[in-house]
């Protein structure tokens, strides 16, 4: 888990608990949720010194979170700050609000982007259990 892991992101918590879950996935929850979501996510957090970390939730093919620029290319590219993600991912901030208020900027499809609080959720269920 450390390989997806960035130090100095609240985000990558979330990131790692969100692989942790979808590693615990029967290959059919796997395909479910892929057939569901049909979609890459990028994600591009900042943090509070301005570094960069990306992302990838690949929920078109694979199943899969990885740490990097995504391979092919993302469907959605989400940016956003650390603390705005962790809110979204907590459940404190709807991702439309955060939208319309310019605290998470979209790229690609933007309707995509509405199936990644479920995507959240879903792992947050999860790994309560």
């Amino acid at each position: 888990m450390s390989d997806i892991k960035v130090d100095g992101f609240k985000a990558s918590d979330i990131i790692v608990d969100l692989h942790t879950a979808f590693d615990s996935f029967t290959d059919a929850q796997r395909q479910a949720q892929v057939k569901k979501t049909k979609g890459i996510f990028e994600l591009r957090i900042t943090n509070d010194d301005k570094k960069e970390a990306v992302w990838t939730i690949d929920l078109k093919k694979k199943g899969a979170i990885l740490k990097g620029l995504a391979s092919p290319k993302a469907d959605v590219t989400l940016i956003m700050s650390d603390d705005t993600f962790s809110q979204l991912a907590s459940g404190k901030m709807d991702g439309q609000k955060a939208f319309l208020t310019g605290k998470l900027k979209a790229k690609g499809n933007i309707m995509l982007a509405t199936k990644l609080a479920a995507v959240l959720q879903m792992a947050k269920d999860k790994a309560k259990l």
